[in-house]
């Protein structure tokens, strides 16, 4: 059984490079993309504290 591809060919297409560095753009921004959300989501779990609730600290045994 043989699988076949839309183009006969693709070593041209790699041997320029510019491919090559295409997916790494996209890879990169990818990463920075899902660093962004991960940094969202971790805002989102650590809400601000409301009035002085939790600043008293009792230092008397």
């Amino acid at each position: 059984m043989a699988i076949s591809l839309g183009t006969t060919n693709l070593e041209p297409q790699l041997s320029s490079g510019g491919m090559i560095v295409k997916v790494a753009q996209l890879a990169k921004e990818q990463q920075e993309a899902e660093g962004e959300i991960a940094l969202q989501l971790i805002e989102a779990t650590n809400p601000a504290p409301v009035g002085n609730s939790g600043q008293n600290i009792n230092v008397k045994a």
